[in-house]
């Protein structure tokens, strides 16, 4: 398997609302700061940090999108 994004890239969080629905606000800004290792369910793991303030998160990457 082979990550899609490189450090430092600039993307869209598509965050989820309650039990795992799609949020409807504007997906958010995050710059990629960490590959996580693959885990056990094969999906691939990314750590990420806002551009608008201090928080960071790890998210799978289907929940990344390309920022224009």
């Amino acid at each position: 398997m082979t990550y899609a994004y490189k450090l430092n890239e600039d993307v869209h969080h598509l965050g989820q609302g309650p039990q795992g629905r799609a949020e409807t606000d504007q997906p958010a800004i995050y710059t990629i700061v960490q590959r996580m290792p693959i885990e056990a369910d094969g999906r691939l793991r990314y750590r990420i940090r806002s551009k608008a303030g201090n928080i960071e998160r790890v998210v799978t990457e289907e929940q990344l999108s390309y920022s224009q």
